[in-house]
């Protein structure tokens, strides 16, 4: 390449973060590591009526959390700043003027009222009213009314827009790194309105002026983007700059069903669409977040660099170093990637097994502190870890821990119906024996006690399921749970005793 590659993730502060934007923002940042370049954020906040406060501060923490933070951005290496286009609406005018007077823009005087009587009149006769090439010399513009005239309504602080005229009779041929060669008809466009006389400037001015200011060489977003890529070629030759590089990636598709994943899927399909919790201000509803649903990091991006993209290989878990490796933009795939919520918790579930067990341990404890259990049967950081340790495996989350080890902490207060049947007449004398066995053992450690019961049902021919069952109902109260051994080292042979002999007077 050229030049140095310059890519950007460029939100609308309008709420909180979906995970397709996500998405975005990762694919440019792996496409700038890949190839030793720059990734930067810039936030387009040019349609102030949409503004949403406090989700400039969520773009910019979610990224942190993800591990994909921006290289420039607000307050952080601003070589070409400022970051927030509301801080650089004195630029747009210029550039928008300077389409007027070069003959690819025109202003605009149409009021609402002008615009509903051309659209009314047009269907009247079956047509589909587009401000283009066909009308426009019979509306309100600077295309039929004098220069001075258009500049005396100018001067009165008359209404205005400035539109972009839309070349006639041609044929764009485009090409998208990930689509390849498009074609647009010209004929069918709009006059998109680039400028406002409330002095800001549209999505497509300031997005096409801060890009080349800021020498962005690729342009990576949303397939949605797609029907603005003829009108951002056309801007780009009007003002006689090279254009960046252009891809459009793939829909991310709802689980179910045919559309695209929206904001309201998440909640209503019972996993988040957002990285992180929301509270819309306005409703004070809540909307959950992947980092508050016990999601890692390295999953959420693991999971969303498969949506749409592969590296040819089975390879499923991948590092964020191993995908700024792998990532080529030309293994994008054109057509959507359905979203699955069962395979991001998979990809989780691999992330937790990967994690150490005494950094799962502590981020266990503070659930066990809200059940005021973190000193329960003596639980030390050490036996909390082994606990984990005995666990994870059957784990998704660590919000999983407590129902599936809550037997580790607290004695089971009743026992599962359908294992309870296997407690029969002999059981009692049985277990009270077990009790006698395990009184003697001074080495109280898993292998040790195995291998001491084992020997006394064999010395005694006694049958496994007619102790082993038991005796896990006695200890877990139902059949699951790790090995049985590992539970009653962990809960010391005390408790093991204790809960037998309840299990003997309550079955």
């Amino acid at each position: 390449m050229s030049k140095q590659v310059r890519v950007r993730f460029a939100p609308s502060p309008t709420g909180p973060l979906h995970i397709g934007g996500v998405r975005t923002a990762l694919f440019n940042y792996l496409f700038a590591k890949k190839n030793n370049g720059v990734f930067f954020l810039r936030i387009e906040d040019t349609d102030q009526n949409r503004f949403v406060p406090g989700a400039e501060a969520y773009i910019m923490e979610a990224l942190e959390w993800l591990g994909i933070a921006p290289d420039e951005t607000i307050g952080k290496n601003e070589k070409y700043g400022p970051y927030r286009q509301s801080d650089r609406k004195d630029l747009y005018q210029k550039y928008a003027v300077e389409l007027i007077n070069s003959g690819n823009a025109y202003y605009a005087f149409d009021t609402t009222d002008d615009l509903d009587a051309a659209r009314k009149l047009e269907e009247e006769q079956g047509k589909t009213f587009i401000y283009n090439h066909t009308n426009r010399e019979k509306l309100d513009t600077s295309l039929v009314i004098s220069a001075d005239e258009t500049a005396k309504r100018i001067a009165n602080s008359e209404h205005y827009v400035i539109r972009f005229k839309t070349p006639v009779n041609e044929t764009l041929h485009l090409h998208d790194i990930i689509r390849g060669d498009v074609k647009f008809e010209t004929n069918l466009l709009d006059d998109k309105v680039l400028f406002k006389s409330d002095g800001m400037p549209t999505y497509h001015l300031a997005n096409i002026v801060d890009d080349h200011l800021m020498e962005t060489s690729h342009v990576i977003r949303g397939e949605e983007w797609l029907p603005s890529m003829p009108l951002h070629a056309l801007l780009y030759r009007a003002f006689g700059w090279e254009a960046p590089k252009f891809a459009h990636l793939p829909l991310i598709m709802k689980p179910v069903g045919n559309g695209k994943l929206s904001k309201r899927d998440g909640d209503k399909m019972g996993f988040p669409v957002f990285p992180l919790e929301w509270t819309d201000a306005s409703s004070m509803t809540k909307s959950s977040g992947y980092r508050e649903k016990g999601f890692f990091p390295e999953a959420v991006i693991n999971f969303l660099a498969l949506l749409g993209w592969n590296d040819a290989t089975e390879k499923e878990i991948f590092s964020l170093e191993e995908l700024v490796e792998a990532f080529d933009l030309d293994r994008v795939h054109k057509s959507g990637a359905k979203f699955d919520p069962d395979k991001n918790k998979w990809l989780n579930h691999q992330y937790l097994i990967k994690q150490e067990d005494v950094t799962l341990a502590k981020a266990f404890a503070p659930i066990l502190a809200e059940k005021n259990l973190s000193t329960a049967l003596d639980m030390t950081d050490e036996k909390l870890t082994k606990v984990v340790s005995l666990i994870k495996e059957r784990a998704n989350f660590v919000s999983d821990f407590w129902d599936i080890s809550d037997f580790f902490f607290v004695a089971p207060t009743a026992y599962d119906e359908k294992a309870s049947k296997n407690w029969k007449a002999e059981t009692p004398a049985l277990m009270q024996e077990l009790i006698t066995v395990l009184e003697k053992i001074t080495d109280f450690t898993s292998m040790n006690i195995e291998t001491i019961v084992k020997d006394w049902m064999t010395k005694n021919e006694i049958g496994m399921g007619k102790v082993m069952q038991p005796f896990r109902l006695s200890i877990v109260g139902a059949p699951r749970g790790p090995h049985l051994f590992d539970i009653v080292e962990v809960i010391g042979k005390q408790e093991t005793i204790t809960r037998i002999q309840k299990a003997i007077n309550t079955l």
